[in-house]
């Protein structure tokens, strides 16, 4: 007896198999003749009855000439592993402690999650450039949405980035940034995490 899991793969074949065959404009008589099996094999794929081998998915999509791949089903997407975060979600952590300093919009994925995400909109005069370093053995990488500025890593290295540049780097590298223009800036940075054990 077939489970579950098995039943819901058997169908999907089956209903992709009826999908390509009436796209190539062949009955089950022709598709069976072509392909090497039986018509009341065929039949029973279409339906989710039977579950084909391997080696008949690669004569079927022989003769329906299309990539063995296009007759089996996607695998199914758990729902607990996406997670969507919203535009008004996620945590405001300053970039320094002082009034004028910049926010950042910290957008944690869970403590299983091996990538934080965070987005800072800057704007003209805010403070920005504090000296920081994490550490960690993970990585950045920081993409400018918009606006310019400068990346400057201990002792003495500058990159400067504008609109759609991206910049990665040890986490551990201690850096700072250095607005180089009156315009708001807007970046998205994401940090990667050891991998848990």
């Amino acid at each position: 007896m077939e489970s579950l899991e098995e039943d819901r793969v058997a169908r999907s074949v089956g209903a992709l198999l009826r999908e390509l065959r009436e796209q190539a404009g062949l009955s089950t008589r022709a598709l069976a003749l072509k392909a090497g099996i039986s018509q009341a094999f065929l039949s029973q794929l279409e339906r989710g009855a039977s579950t084909p081998s391997v080696f008949t998915i690669y004569r079927l999509a022989e003769a329906l000439h299309v990539a063995p791949g296009a007759l089996l089903p996607a695998p199914p997407t758990a729902p607990e592993l996406i997670r969507v975060i919203r535009a008004d979600e996620g945590e405001m952590i300053a970039v320094a402690d002082r009034p004028d300093s910049a926010l950042g919009r910290f957008m944690t994925l869970g403590t299983d999650s091996q990538l934080d995400i965070s987005e800072y909109r800057i704007a003209p005069g805010q403070y920005v450039s504090e000296w920081w370093q994490l550490d960690s053995t993970g990585e950045v990488a920081l993409y400018v949405v918009a606006g310019n500025l400068d990346i400057e890593f201990e002792p003495s290295t500058h990159y400067r980035l504008g609109p759609r540049d991206v910049i990665t780097h040890p986490a551990a590298l201690r850096n700072r940034w250095l607005p180089i223009d009156g315009d708001p800036i807007h970046l998205t940075v994401v940090m990667s995490r050891p991998a848990l054990p």
